[in-house]
Formats: structure tokens, sequence, C-alpha cells
């Protein structure tokens, strides 16, 4: 009896054994970026200051800065970055198939998609904090939700926008329409069409979308606002790997602005660290001293090569979405916790 049950604990613990250096030895999603040369970023490619495709065939957004980042920390090379245009139905597919590394497309940090039992992707820190609003021409002279009752209301099928339209008409008794589209350039054309009396997405595609119309000033973005949508980038979960590497991507760029260095002066910064011994949080930020970069995968000094590409996170949104970019939108919530916004970065340490 006990040689049996000897034998069968033995049994259990050489099978854990196995799994264990099965664990040990399956490659990480990071390791075949760096071997590839190249990262696949899943983007849209059709949304002004987030992602969207220009006539001379190149990339720009926010979205875009935040692959090139990765870029950046993964290869040393901002530019070493394969896009890859994505629709929302599509873009989780393309995630759990490997037909791409990892997403920066607009998309929501939720618990159905977070969790194991959804789509099972894990989320880097959210990036733009965003809410779902309502759009409609001023004409129409619709100035609140209550007056689209019994209205046909535009919507891209697939999203979370979908289902948050239907729970915020639901809570106050409303009946609507939806007119849905796979997209966000279709829903933008049935609107501008008059197929709907509304068009909703998050407020920050609303904002990007009227930038493009003939006469934005004739749109009208309602107070309403029908959701919490953090925006975040994403990758296929269980690769702790990946995760951690793109989230502390994320995190180096909150943690550059917090402390002030930027595209600009980061070679003044790194002189003064280099020559002051007693600077030691400093130092270990830049990759001077310790081992921050490798116990992620990454070169030690992949902060540098990150703000050298991209600046920091302050630079990037003022670049796409500050007051002089074409699709101005107040930075808010979006702002680093010092000045009272919800972006804050962990010691990195």
């Amino acid at each position: 009896m006990k040689k049996r049950l000897f034998g069968s604990l033995l049994s259990i613990a050489m099978v854990c054994n196995g799994c264990a250096s099965l664990e040990k030895s399956r490659i990480s999603r990071l390791e075949v970026i760096q071997n590839r040369g190249e990262l696949i970023c899943g983007v849209s490619g059709k949304i002004p200051g987030f992602s969207f495709l220009k006539s001379d065939g190149t990339y720009e957004g926010l979205d875009i800065d935040i692959c090139k980042a990765m870029a950046a920390a993964f290869l040393g090379d901002p530019n070493k970055v394969q896009y890859r245009p994505l629709t929302a139905p599509e873009r989780f597919t393309a995630l759990k198939t490997g037909e791409i590394d990892l997403l920066s497309r607009n998309t929501t940090f939720n618990l159905s998609r977070d969790s194991i039992g959804g789509n099972g992707v894990s989320f880097a820190p959210v990036v733009f904090h965003d809410g779902q609003g309502l759009m409609v021409k001023k004409k129409s002279r619709i100035t609140k939700i209550e007056q689209l009752s019994n209205k046909n209301i535009c919507v891209g099928s697939g999203t979370t926008t979908e289902q948050n339209l239907n729970d915020a008409f639901q809570e106050k008794s409303l009946n609507y329409k939806p007119i849905k589209y796979q997209d966000l350039n279709q829903v933008v054309a049935g609107y501008l069409q008059g197929r709907c009396k509304a068009m909703t997405s998050d407020r920050s595609q609303l904002a990007a979308a009227r930038s493009g119309f003939p006469q934005p000033e004739e749109h009208l973005i309602l107070s309403n606002v029908l959701s919490k949508e953090p925006l975040a980038p994403a990758s296929i979960g269980g690769d702790q790997k990946l995760s951690d590497a793109m989230r502390w991507v994320v995190f180096a760029l909150f943690n550059a602005e917090e402390l002030g260095i930027s595209k600009t002066n980061i070679d003044v910064i790194i002189k003064e660290a280099k020559t002051n011994t007693n600077l030691m949080s400093l130092r270990r930020f830049l990759g001077i001293d310790g081992d921050l970069g490798n116990k992620l995968g990454l070169e030690n000094d992949f902060v540098v090569k990150i703000i050298k590409s991209t600046g920091n996170y302050g630079e990037i949104y003022d670049r796409h979405l500050g007051p002089q970019s074409n699709v101005s939108i107040p930075r808010g919530l979006n702002q680093s916790y010092l000045k009272g916004g919800l972006l804050i970065s962990p010691p990195m340490k």
C-alpha cells in the first residue's frame, strides 16, 4: 500500500516537474519579436489623432507612437514596426491566431476582455481615458439624449460601443433603432448621409471624425457620457514576459513626464546622471546602474531608447491631440497625477 502511494506521489511529482519544464521552455512572443527583428502591431488606421494612414502611406497618431515606443524598447529602433490595420471584430482574433504581436487600437480595457473566460487578453496600462458619447447635427436642435427617443443611431457592430448604447437607452426606458456598421468610416458615412439622427462612439473618436468633416462646426457632441472607456494596448494572455515589457514601456512614458525628461533634454539629463552618482533613482531609470531592463528581457537603457524615439507621454499627446494638432482634445483625466489626472507610474526600481 505504501509502495503504491509512494509510486503515485512520485508520478504526480514527475508530471508536475514536466509541466514546469514545459512552462520554462515556452518561448515568449517578446523573444519571437526580437528574433524576427520586427514588431507587428495591430492598429485601426482610420482614426485621426490615434492611428491614421496618411496619403504618403505612413501612419501617425497616439496609438502609432505607442507601437513605436514598444519597438524602440524591444528592438532598439522605433521604425521596425509593421502596422496591420484591423476592424473591431478582427482585432482579438488577430491576437489569438498570432497574426499580430500586440494591439494598439483604441481598445477598451474591461473584465470580459481581460478575463480567461472572455477574450483572455492581457492589457497594458491605460493610455487614454475616454467615455462614449453621441454626436448630432446642430440643425437637428437635439441637445440631450432624451430627444433621441425612437430615432436611428449609427453605431459600430461587435464593440462595447453597441452594448453601452443599448444599456444607456434601456436605463432611461428609451426606444431607438441601431444602424450597425463594421468600422468607424462606415458609421461616419451613414451619419453624414442622414441615415441616422446621431452617431455614437468614444468621445475622442467623435472629435477625430468631426475634424475631417467639411463643416465641423455644424456638428455637436452632446454632454451626455454613456460609459467609461479606458483605452489600452493589449497582448495575448498568458505571456507574462511580453505583458511585463509592455506594461513598463507605458509606465516609462508616464514616469519620464513626471520627471520632466523629454526628447529635447534627455541627453543633458543623461550627462548629469552619469556625473552625479548621488542620483541613484535617476541612474537606475536611465539604465546607467542596475538591471531593470534585463529583468524585462530588454536592454538596461530601454527607457533612453523610448524617450529618444517618441518623447514622453505628454509629448506624444501634444503632438497628436494637443492644442496645435488637427484633433485637439483637452487632456483632462489624461494628465499626470501631479496635475490632477489619472496617469501615474509605480516606482521603477
